[in-house]
């Protein structure tokens, strides 16, 4: 696959995903939902962003963007860094939110069990003044059958001076159906999110697609959108990301 070939879909998605952040970020923008699989040597550059649709002011017009850098020094452990982080909450300005450093353990071989295992922990370092540094952990899950690939994360939030404020629990889970073409592959799926501590659980489809070259880099990309079960979730939030992995 020829560079131009890689460089074209990833301007595009780039310039989607700084559409969505560019509306207005409510909360953390947590739309992702991780895998345990650890690829030692492979550095990756991510971007990715939501934009929330909601008839509500108060939860109207919220989007957030973000892009981070990784790499994997070992086997088992990935390290990455969040460089940008744009937030805009319903009714205000869009802002920086500060920084994150967060690492990835695989703690399974990948197909040895039932699921693949990891666990995620990260610190986040926030610039609004008043509020709450953060660490986050929690279990990785991710099954592949066939084509079908399951992904479930638990994850726990915990505030650092500041205000304090409250633990709080997430979790997300996507699956999909991989169909393979040559060096691509496209995977129709959704993903769930459940935020107990928001009163906010959204579900909805997502559209994973992958590009690989010959030298082994890969270019993953989604787009989607979900939709609000309950009333304190957004009516709607699109969803877009771009994952530039390389040797």
């Amino acid at each position: 696959m020829k560079k131009n070939q890689i460089v074209a879909p990833l301007a595009a998605l780039a310039i989607v995903i700084c559409g969505i952040s560019a509306r207005l970020a409510y909360a953390d923008n947590d739309y992702i939902v991780y895998s345990p699989c650890v690829v030692q040597g492979q550095s990756e550059v991510e971007i990715y962003g939501f934009d929330s649709v909601d008839g509500r002011s108060n939860l109207n017009a919220a989007s957030g963007y973000n892009i981070s850098a990784a790499h994997a020094f070992t086997s088992w452990w990935k390290t990455e860094m969040y460089v940008g982080q744009l937030n805009r909450d319903p009714g205000g300005s869009t802002h920086p939110s500060g920084y994150e450093f967060e690492n990835t353990f695989q703690l399974t071989t990948p197909g040895e069990y039932w699921a693949d295992a990891g666990f995620i922990a990260s610190y986040a370092y926030n610039k609004q003044p008043g509020l709450a540094n953060s660490i986050e952990f929690g279990p990785l899950l991710e099954k592949l059958s066939g084509h079908v690939d399951q992904r479930l994360n638990l994850i726990w939030k915990r505030p650092i001076g500041g205000d304090g404020g409250s633990n709080e629990f997430r979790s997300a889970y996507s699956i999909s159906y991989r169909l393979d073409y040559n060096k691509a592959t496209l995977s129709p799926g959704m993903e769930v999110y459940y935020r107990p501590a928001d009163h906010a659980n959204q579900l909805g489809p997502v559209l994973y697609g992958e590009l690989r070259t010959d030298a082994g880099n890969e270019l993953e990309y989604s787009i989607g959108t979900v939709f609000g079960i309950n009333q304190g979730a957004p009516n709607q939030t699109l969803l877009a990301r771009i994952d530039y992995e390389f040797f």
